[in-house]
């Protein structure tokens, strides 16, 4: 599949190959959970999912690392079984880079790096020679900021920033020079300013309210508020009533230039996007 970046807004769908999604969708569950999460992902296709995101750890705040043995053991079947039934890309959600090289020769084509080649130290050359595109996000997660909610989750608290926008764009820069140095074709690099990593209730307002500055950096973009802490502590709703939320801030980013949307609802949002690209793209 080629994007055509800025025709339309792509629709990434998510598949959880874990057991504790915050968003309460992890596919981990019984016997037969590789041939659900196949099934899931299917289903996200036929709903208008571009392209589909496989992730084998949570990382809701607080959440716990999972071992490099186990997070192989739950993206590696699921990838390669959607590698054989569906058209289109595979992302792999991963920022370790023996994950990514063994998604990619699984049948994945993207990695989604949630902390932009800086946890890592081998994953910028295995992004590129893979030739895999990279999704490079912003995260200033620590679990020392993080809060517990028992009936609306995890929130980041206390995070500082001393420019919110210019440090994000600052930080994501540094991770594009290093895909550049490893050899990374600019082409391949998209950026992900992080919604809801290391941020407050606030700082996500505002990140939200000027998603459009970081076209500045000339990469296309993702967007991912997904179900997301701070659409859910604005609204005092729990993640399985936060869709409306969520399609505000998914039409709010198509109208700043976000190119993708990574999101649970991919019927409802591949409807948000189609109507906002009908007002923002003509």
């Amino acid at each position: 599949m080629t994007f055509e970046w800025g025709a339309r807004t792509y629709v990434m769908g998510i598949v959880n190959a874990t057991p504790d999604s915050f968003s309460g969708d992890g596919l981990i569950r019984g016997d037969e959970w590789v041939a659900a999460a196949v099934a899931y992902g299917e289903a996200q296709v036929a709903a208008g999912a571009d392209l589909l995101d496989v992730g084998g750890e949570s990382t809701r705040p607080g959440s716990r690392p999972v071992p490099l043995d186990e997070e192989l053991a739950r993206v590696l079947p699921v990838i390669r079984a959607l590698a054989q039934r569906v058209s289109v890309p595979i992302s792999v959600d991963t920022y370790k880079a023996e994950v990514a090289r063994r998604a990619v020769a699984a049948g994945a084509t993207m990695i989604n790096d949630v902390w932009g080649l800086r946890m890592d130290p081998d994953m910028a050359r295995v992004a590129a020679e893979t030739g895999a595109a990279v999704v490079l996000m912003h995260n200033r997660s620590q679990p020392k900021d993080a809060v517990q909610e028992a009936r609306l989750g995890g929130r980041y608290v206390g995070v500082r920033y001393e420019d919110l926008i210019g440090d994000i764009r600052r930080e994501l820069q540094a991770s594009v020079d290093l895909a550049l140095a490893a050899g990374v074709r600019p082409e391949r690099i998209l950026l992900d300013p992080g919604l809801g990593f290391g941020k407050t209730v606030e700082q996500n307002l505002e990140l939200v309210r000027r998603f459009g500055e970081f076209r500045a950096l000339g990469y296309p973009l993702l967007a991912g508020p997904s179900r997301k802490s701070f659409i859910g502590y604005t609204l005092d709703l729990p993640p399985d009533q936060r869709v409306e939320g969520t399609a505000a801030v998914v039409a709010l980013c198509i109208q700043q230039g976000a190119d993708i949307v990574r999101v649970h609802d991919v019927a409802l949002m591949s409807r948000v996007a189609r109507m906002a690209d009908a007002v923002v793209r003509r």
